[in-house]
């Protein structure tokens, strides 16, 4: 770690090979096992119960964690027409915004929409793939203080984009109490219901079904540690979108970035969570330097610094490498949820970034705008897993079967390899089956 001369800052600058660089590189990719390990037994305690006791066991867990007293699961539901009356009464400077964001995030999911295709051949061979929209889908959405419309937006959408004909919300009611903006997002959105409940608890309801909430087939959306590892857990009875972890950014920047703006943008996703990551990769140890001053100065009163706080001391870090070229080799070493290039030309290095969820070129584009308003989704792949995951599209909404027609001419064409094949893997009733159209 190089010193600083301005004494016990939250935000240490770290050089590419040393040490202390490989010790925080390891706590960073460590961030989040403990916490899962401690809640897995109550996690599976929670789903047994809904299993077996489904409606009671709701009440009674809403009851006991979210303080709201409800009498019986009617009580739980909340429809379109409630949703409606939440928009219209909204401020008209969040119904703009909300419908805003809406419609640049469907526009942008629509672009992604496949179809179904076949590939016709002259011996009479028709293959292809139909494309068939999932029936039901779950979104489960943060309630209360922690609610965010943007994600409900973000879950919802791609699915009514795909064709799924049916869209529930799973979202808690601390206390009763309902956020009216997040039920106006979900009017936007065409929810059909949403149902007041929360925890892992919600996401067994959503899995297994109760009376009162269907079984879904798959269940998308962000949550807290026992959330997600509830969505682990049931992962097979129905699909999910991710496990989603901590949120990330990183910033890759050389000496022409102005200091301020990655400063802010570190601080834009540290003041999510305490095991949130921001990290600056630079080749400019200037850069680094003043970042650290920039980032104090703006902690300063930001109403979340002391989450943003903890952040950046744990899994923060201003990352000094020796070129821009090492940088990029660490940025697909982490593969992080969010990047951010910030160089004299991103778009030259755009090439060399494999591994990223969403990806920001230039300074004009900082990350939130990713999160509210650009138009592709928020919903990504965090804890390296944009290795091999996307973000949630429409794509995520539909699935895929293939379709096999064949004339004689074309079957017999073929009939003598697959005779073969399958005397050769021991399975004469393939064989056989194939043989007696001959």
């Amino acid at each position: 770690m190089l010193f600083s001369p301005w004494g016990d800052v939250v935000l240490k600058v770290y050089r590419v090979g040393e040490s202390s660089f490989t010790y925080w590189l390891d706590r960073l990719e460590r961030r989040g096992e403990v916490l899962e390990s401690r809640v897995m037994e109550d996690v599976r305690d929670i789903i047994e119960d809904v299993k077996s006791r489904g409606d009671e066991a709701l009440l009674e867990y809403t009851r006991k964690w979210d303080s709201f007293q409800v009498d019986s699961p009617r009580d739980l539901v909340i429809d379109r027409a409630r949703m409606e009356k939440a928009f219209t009464s909204l401020p008209g400077d969040l119904r703009f915004a909300l419908e805003k964001a809406s419609d640049r995030i469907r526009r942008f999911h629509e672009a992604q929409k496949e179809n179904s295709w076949f590939l016709y051949e002259g011996s009479g061979t028709i293959l292809g793939q139909k494309v068939t929209p999932l029936e039901r889908v779950g979104a489960y959405v943060p309630g209360g203080r922690a609610s965010y419309p943007s994600s409900l937006l973000m879950n919802v959408i791609p699915a009514r984009v795909a064709g799924v004909k049916e869209v529930v919300v799973c979202s808690p009611t601390p206390g009763g109490e309902v956020n009216e903006a997040l039920l106006g997002a979900a009017y936007l959105a065409q929810v059909d219901r949403i149902y007041r409940v929360g925890g892992a608890q919600a996401v067994a309801a959503m899995a297994y079904g109760t009376g009162l909430i269907p079984s879904v087939d798959k269940i998308v959306g962000p949550g807290n540690v026992y959330v997600a590892t509830a969505k682990k857990m049931v992962f097979g009875k129905v699909d999910i979108d991710m496990v989603a972890g901590p949120s990330e950014i990183l910033v890759l920047a050389d000496d022409t970035a102005p200091p301020s703006y990655v400063a802010a943008d570190l601080l834009s996703q540290a003041e999510h969570d305490p095991l949130a990551s921001a990290i600056l990769i630079t080749p400019s140890q200037t850069l680094a330097e003043e970042v650290v001053k920039e980032v104090e100065s703006l902690l300063k009163g930001l109403a979340t610094s002391t989450t943003a706080r903890d952040s950046l001391a744990n899994y923060g870090g201003a990352v000094v490498c020796s070129t821009l070229e090492e940088g990029i080799d660490l940025v697909n070493k982490l593969a992080p949820e969010h990047l951010e290039i910030l160089t004299r030309d991103p778009w030259e290095v755009l090439p060399l970034v494999n591994h990223a969820g969403a990806i920001f070129l230039g300074v004009y584009s900082p990350e939130p705008m990713g999160d509210y308003m650009a138009g592709p989704n928020h919903v990504l792949p965090t804890g390296g897993r944009a290795r091999f995951s996307s973000p949630l599209g429409t794509r995520d909404f539909v699935k895929y079967s293939s379709v096999v027609s064949l004339s004689r001419e074309a079957f017999m064409e073929l009939k003598e390899g697959v005779v073969t094949l399958a005397q050769w893997e021991g399975l004469p009733a393939h064989a056989r089956a194939v043989k007696i159209r001959e």
